[in-house]
């Protein structure tokens, strides 16, 4: 933070970054993950937003290109927040809890309407949906506490 007061008082929070300091163990978990997260919300989103929601009411096609747009949205905001990982504290964990947010209405899905077919393929969406956002915040906490320590 810069001297003289922190923010509302006409003060910035700064994260101040070394580039020459290689990047820790944890901070590329996290950026994994987050290339992970981007790659399949970049394909995802606008994959979506192309087939929209066939034989089905205009009002559920609607949603669903709306609800692809905000996938593409995070997949943005996660390739961003993969390039700019060092700097990154709270936006992790935000898009963590987003996926895993996201994950769990899959699984209210599921439990209440079925596992749709084929089951595996469904299976390999939830799975990675309920642990990438958990790997990803326990290597950012492990990240913060490493820096603020140094």
């Amino acid at each position: 933070m810069k001297s003289g007061g922190g923010p509302g008082r006409g003060q910035t929070m700064e994260t101040r970054v070394d580039m020459n300091t290689p990047i820790s163990a944890s901070q590329r978990v996290v950026q994994i993950c987050l290339f992970l997260i981007a790659a399949i919300a970049l394909t995802g989103g606008p994959l979506q937003m192309y087939l929209g929601q066939p034989d089905t009411a205009p009002r559920l096609d609607n949603v669903h290109r709306f609800m692809a747009g905000v996938y593409l949205g995070s997949g943005l905001i996660a390739l961003w927040a993969a390039v700019t990982v060092r700097q990154q504290r709270t936006l992790v964990f935000l898009i963590a809890l987003n996926v895993l947010l996201a994950g769990t209405g899959r699984l209210v899905s599921m439990s209440i309407v079925g596992l749709p077919e084929p089951s595996a393929v469904w299976l390999g969406y939830l799975i990675p949906e309920l642990t990438v956002p958990l790997i990803m915040a326990a290597a950012q906490i492990v990240a913060v506490r490493r820096s603020a320590a140094a």
